[in-house]
């Protein structure tokens, strides 16, 4: 393939069988040596530390005051550096004090990241744990609170360590990429939460009134919801019942001659009685109402914005998730309280069957790429006869990815493999891999992580000569659900570092378009898997729309080169949210 060799990475594995999957060979020139510095607290200040090329300390190391940090640390980034420094312990309160830098290594992400990845670095992998694998200090703590880490071993030590074992791993420029993206996420992370997603409490207060009623003290139940209790207790002939108690109400459905087995919707929506509406509505509401509902409102917006509490790579594929506050789960029915500031608008924009489209770059399946290749990727999938029409197209791909072996998805999966045998072949191999015990890994090296103990002890059981049918059973249903695991890892974490790629582009895209503060320019402020949002001013909302696109292409090509595989978005210039959804 012209302009784009690929070198391949296989996963490791307990049993010497590996998925092998491929990274492009550019990833070695991802990005330009700048200056590093190594920041980090030390005794009741903060202590900078020059590094050379190859990591280790390059001069006398500096002591500031911490508060005397900020105008330090701006000095420094106007010259041009890459922080060495744990991301979430010092950015926060730098952002509070007008400082936005450009660059960072985050020491206790990387570290997290060369733990797992399934190129083998045992050197690494098998070093005693100390503070770099704890989770960071919460800012919350106070003003530059100071860094749990420190104690242990310096960031300045563990990012010259860290530089070794990827310059000596088989695939240095995929990891080097990957741990630069993980960083410039958590640069992303501080900088949405300190900028804040901008919300109308009163528009809050409104949707929540129109859905629930008026406002009630903290415990008591909305006038809708104890309408709708009264309903359901009517309907099932059961005057004292609890619909938020799932024993009280499985107990008061089966009374009612209703076959249940819990009290999920998914459950629910197939049975035919009058409880059936009520009690869904009553689900859906209270969830508004515990989730979202007024103590959500007092607790989480303040000054106008919701200031989310993002956790970089806080789930194992490295998705992000969140300390509180829901940000990763905002329901469309409050979407409508966020509300760009007046003379701004919110560009909202979100990737198009991301999954399937780094599925088929990830698999190098031309025919799937190709499906997809400026338009819906399902409609694309359809054209090929491999299935009837988008729904089917839809769920049997859902049922690929998560190992569905029943319903629709599992009865189309064998139709969507015969059209396309590389990609729906790769997700299998890693599905298998993982059925064994294997750890599989992303385009960029992320690990999926060793089996549970549980899942071992079950296997050891299940090798007894004398092991009942019922152990067996259990070491196999484990063994499948592992496999379910590994099957979507691969795909979902390298979906994950295509979004950290966007973000990073991103950020420094709508930077360089205005001027100012970070909230005086176009800015990230919301982040959601596959879809973001940016607040700018009106006079710059064409070219916001634009950086956001082009960035996008730009972190497909990063990840798969010249190979033909699109990322178009959805893009959505609105005032509120929910306009945009």
């Amino acid at each position: 393939m012209r302009g784009h060799r690929a070198a391949g990475g296989v996963v490791a594995s307990a049993y010497g069988v590996g998925v092998t999957l491929t990274a492009p060979a550019h990833h070695a020139t991802a990005a330009a040596v700048v200056p590093a510095v190594a920041l980090e607290a030390h005794d009741d200040g903060y202590r900078l530390t020059p590094l050379a090329d190859d990591g280790a300390a390059d001069g006398t190391a500096e002591r500031v005051p911490a508060a005397a940090l900020p105008e330090r640390v701006a000095g420094l980034e106007a010259a041009g550096v890459r922080w060495v420094w744990d991301t979430a312990a010092v950015y926060p309160a730098l952002l509070a004090a007008g400082v936005r830098v450009e660059r960072a290594h985050d020491v206790r992400l990387a570290r997290a990241i060369l733990r797992g990845t399934t190129v083998p670095l045992p050197a690494y992998a098998n070093l005693p744990r100390d503070g770099w694998d704890e989770p960071s200090a919460d800012p919350a703590d106070g003003l530059f609170a100071l860094d749990r880490a420190a104690a242990d071993v310096s960031a300045a030590d563990e990012h010259r360590r860290q530089q070794q074992v990827v310059a000596a791993s088989p695939r240095p420029g995929a990891l080097r990429l990957l741990l630069r993206a993980e960083s410039a996420g958590a640069l992303a992370a501080a900088e949405m939460s300190a900028a804040g997603l901008p919300w109308r409490a009163d528009e809050h207060e409104r949707i929540l009134a129109g859905l629930l009623g008026p406002r009630v003290p903290s415990g008591q139940r909305p006038e809708a919801l104890e309408v709708l209790v009264a309903h359901i207790r009517e309907a099932l002939g059961a005057p004292r019942l609890n619909p938020d108690s799932p024993v009280e109400l499985v107990r008061a459905l089966r009374a009612a001659g209703l076959t249940v087995e819990t009290t999920r919707s998914s459950e629910l929506r197939r049975l035919e009685h009058p409880v059936i509406e009520p009690l869904l509505s009553y689900k859906k509401l209270s969830r508004l109402h515990t989730a979202n509902g007024w103590h959500w409102l007092d607790t989480w917006v303040a000054d106008g914005r919701f200031r989310p509490d993002y956790v970089v790579g806080g789930v194992a594929t490295g998705r992000w998730a969140t300390r509180g506050g829901g940000a990763l789960q905002l329901p469309k029915q409050v979407r409508g309280a966020v509300v760009a500031d007046p003379g701004w608008r919110l560009v909202v924009a979100d990737a198009a069957q991301l999954e399937p489209r780094v599925l088929a770059g990830l698999a190098r399946d031309r025919s799937m790429a190709e499906a997809g290749r400026g338009r819906d990727l399902y409609d694309g999938i359809v054209a090929t006869g491999a299935v009837a029409d988008r729904s089917a197209a839809k769920y049997g791909m859902l049922g690929a990815l998560y190992g569905a072996t029943q319903g629709a998805g599992g009865r189309l999966v064998p139709r969507l493999a015969a059209r396309f045998p590389q990609a729906l072949g790769l997700v299998e191999q890693a599905a298998r891999a993982g059925e064994r015990g294997a750890v599989v890994g992303t385009l960029l090296g992320r690990g999926s992580g060793s089996p549970s103990d549980a899942w071992r002890a079950a296997q050891a059981a299940a090798s007894d000569l004398d092991a009942s049918d019922a152990v067996v059973r259990r070491a196999r249903s484990l063994s499948r659900e592992h496999g379910r695991f590994t099957r979507n890892f691969v795909v979902q974490g390298t979906a994950a570092e295509w979004a950290l790629c966007w973000l990073a582009d991103l950020r420094r895209r709508l930077w360089a378009l205005g001027a100012g503060r970070l909230a005086e320019r176009p800015h990230l402020v919301y982040f959601l898997h596959d879809e973001v949002l940016v607040h700018t001013p009106e006079h710059l909302v064409d070219e916001a729309a634009e950086a956001v696109r082009e960035a996008a292409a730009a972190a497909g090509r990063l990840l798969f080169g010249d190979f033909p595989v699109d990322f178009p978005l959805d893009v959505a210039v609105v005032e509120r949210y929910s306009d945009a959804t």
